[in-house]
Formats: structure tokens, C-alpha cells, sequence
């Protein structure tokens, strides 16, 4: 086998997936879910909460990256608006609905459904979709990126942009995704040099030791984006200021996670094709045991607890990604829904190309003997 490390492939439509992205997807979605896991628990550990405001700082910028990243050809061709509807607006939808409701079964409540609320996890899928149906404008704009920022900047300070559609996490998250639309393949080979990974080490131990010190010091709601600096009782000037110091910070120690992502298959590369069902399941998973009072027990709040937590998380959100699960959810993650939409001769003729161009290629193998 070739040493050479493989190159991102997301230009090349057809060929093979390439293992830096899903193993760095599988693994962000790791980080998320033991953050959740540790929601419940950091309250009585100065340590445990340290590590959470670092993780915080940069799992979903990360993911986000990420998620630009392959959101670079994203156009108004029909085929596309019908992946983002399907893939992300109805799963939206579908899941908004769900959690309420099941907060009804588990706890007897009568939680209503709102479709502009969006409902702990689901806000991630609003942003996706505000940002995809951008993306024309930030590759239109001459400098997407800095006008991203001054955008999030801006967010920072309005507190009028109120709750709903989560908008304040969509235009403060809006630069990670906007940055993932600037990048090529070589950006990313630039941080997984073994020189950057080295680097990384003192950067993740210092980014610690800032953590565990900044913990009675600092509202880590800073680091969900959800809020104005004036909600959060600060004046409205701090909020432009920690936008731009936590986006330094969240850059920096992205660039030291993507420098530890293996760049070759490993055994759950596979799953990160099926992040997003790890994503949205697993709050399921973490609501339930905050409603039935699981991390209320004692036994939990305990180093060698935190660290059962923690792995059961791992576990947890590593099964909801994997095949099996997501034949059962397709339905609700990835429907077809051919009846919703009209038919485009423009996708029928690249369909019929496809079939057409995979029956030649089938007919070569027979001729040479493969």
C-alpha cells in the first residue's frame, strides 16, 4: 500500500470518499455528543467544565468547516434545491415535531410544536439550509469571508434579532461556514504537516490549563452563539470584540484537531457518512436520561463516573451512525419524495448520461476481462 497521504477527493465527482473528511466528521460528532453528555455533570468539576469550554470552542466550528467546505458547489439547479429540501428542511420538520412530543411521552408535559423554535439540536439543520440557499452570495462577493465576520460582529450586538429560527447561532456560526466555502484541498494539507501536528500539542495543553483557569471567570454561554452580549449582561461593544477573539481561538484549535485526524481508512471512517444520524439521534438518547433523572445520581459526579459518561457517549452516538441505523431512519433523514416534485428534463438527460456511461464502462470490464 502506497504511503503517500490521499488527497481530498470532493472535487472529483465519482470517485471514492476521502477518509480525512469522514474520519474528521465521525470524530466532531464524538466530541458533540460527549459535550452533551457533560452538560449535566461539569457543575461540580472545575476540570470536567475546563475541558467542555475548550471542546465548545471548536467541535461544530469544526463541523461547520467541514459542511462549507463540501457546500462549494452548491447552486439553484433543481437537483440540488431537491437534496437541501429533502435532506435538510424535512428532517428539520420532522425532528422539530419529534422532540417536543417526545418530551410529552417521557414526562407527561404538554410541550407545543413550533416550527420558528427550533428545538435543542435542530438548529443546526436552519443554519445549514439559511446557509446553503446563500452560497451563490458569498461566491458572487468579493470578500465573502470578512463580510461573514462583520455580519456575526453585527449579530453580537443586536439583541432585537430575538429567538426565532435561532437566527443569533446562524449569523454568529455564519464565517465557519462561509471560510469552508473559501478553502481548497491544499488548506487542509497544509495543517495535517507533521510539523502543525507537533505544534498542536503545547496549543491543546495551554488551550486547557486557559479553560480550567477561565471557568469561574467566563459565561461559557459565550461559546454556544445563541446569544447578544447584551443578554448575556454584558455591554453591546463585547460582543463584536469576543466574536472576533473567539473565532481566533476556535481557528487555532480547529487547525490542531484537523492536524490529529488520520488522513487513511480506519475502522469508523465509514461512519462519518452518517454523522448527521449520530447528530440528531442522540439527543433522544440525552434528553431521556435528563428527564429520568440519570445524571442525578451520585455515582456519576465523580471522576471515574464522568469518564463512564463519557464513554457510553462515544458509544452511544458511534452506533447511531452506523448502517444499520441508517436504513432504519432513512426515511425521516434522507426521504426520496419523487411524488413532491416535478420531473427535470435537465436531471433526466444526466441521469440517462449516468446509466449510459456505466453501461459502457461495464461493457469495457467484459471486453478486457475484469
Amino acid at each position: 500500500m502506497s504511503t503517500r497521504k490521499p488527497e481530498p477527493k470532493a472535487d472529483r465527482p465519482g470517485k471514492q470518499r476521502d477518509a480525512f473528511f469522514d474520519n474528521a466528521k465521525y470524530l466532531a460528532i464524538v466530541l458533540v455528543a460527549m459535550g452533551h453528555s457533560w452538560e449535566p455533570l461539569k457543575g461540580d468539576s472545575r476540570i470536567l467544565e475546563g475541558v467542555y469550554t475548550v471542546v465548545y470552542s471548536f467541535h461544530m466550528p469544526a463541523f461547520i468547516i467541514i459542511s462549507g467546505y463540501f457546500s462549494r458547489s452548491f447552486d439553484m439547479r433543481p437537483d440540488r434545491l431537491k437534496r437541501l429540501l429533502t435532506g435538510v428542511a424535512v428532517p428539520y420538520v420532522l425532528f422539530e415535531s419529534a422532540y417536543p412530543l417526545f418530551k410529552n411521552l417521557i414526562t407527561g408535559s404538554h410541550e407545543e410544536i413550533s416550527l420558528l423554535d427550533p428545538w435543542y439540536l435542530t438548529w443546526f439543520l436552519v443554519a445549514l439550509f439559511v446557509w446553503r440557499m446563500t452560497t451563490p452570495i458569498w461566491k458572487l462577493v468579493r470578500w465573502p469571508l470578512p463580510l461573514a465576520i462583520g455580519v456575526a460582529m453585527l449579530a453580537s450586538a443586536s439583541p432585537s434579532i430575538g429567538d426565532d429560527l435561532d437566527l443569533q447561532r446562524v449569523l454568529q456560526f455564519l464565517p465557519y461556514f462561509v471560510l469552508g466555502l473559501c478553502l481548497k484541498p491544499e488548506h487542509f494539507q497544509l495543517v495535517r504537516r507533521r510539523s502543525v501536528r507537533i505544534a498542536s500539542v503545547p496549543v491543546f495543553a495551554a488551550a486547557l490549563a486557559i479553560g480550567w483557569w477561565a471557568v469561574p471567570r467566563m459565561n461559557t454561554a459565550w461559546f454556544y452563539h445563541r446569544d447578544s452580549a447584551q443578554e448575556l449582561g454584558a455591554p453591546w461593544w463585547c460582543g463584536p470584540v469576543m466574536t472576533l477573539a473567539m473565532l481566533g481561538c476556535s481557528l487555532v484549535l480547529t487547525a490542531c484537531f484537523f492536524a490529529w485526524v488520520p488522513g487513511r481508512t480506519r475502522w469508523f471512517t465509514a461512519l462519518g457518512a452518517g454523522t448527521l444520524y449520530g447528530y440528531l439521534l442522540h439527543g433522544f438518547l440525552v434528553k431521556l436520561g435528563d428527564y429520568q433523572g440519570w445524571f442525578d445520581q451520585s455515582r456519576l459526579h465523580h471522576p471515574a463516573g464522568e469518564v463512564l459518561v463519557t464513554l457510553l457517549a462515544a458509544a452511544a452516538v458511534t452506533v447511531l451512525c452506523t448502517k444499520p441505523v441508517q436504513r432504519v431512519f432513512r426515511f425521516a433523514m434522507e426521504p426520496r419524495m419523487e411524488w413532491a416534485f416535478k420531473q427535470d428534463a435537465g436531471e433526466l438527460a444526466r441521469q440517462r448520461e449516468k446509466k449510459e456511461r456505466e453501461q459502457r464502462e461495464g461493457e469495457r470490464r467484459q471486453r478486457v476481462g475484469v
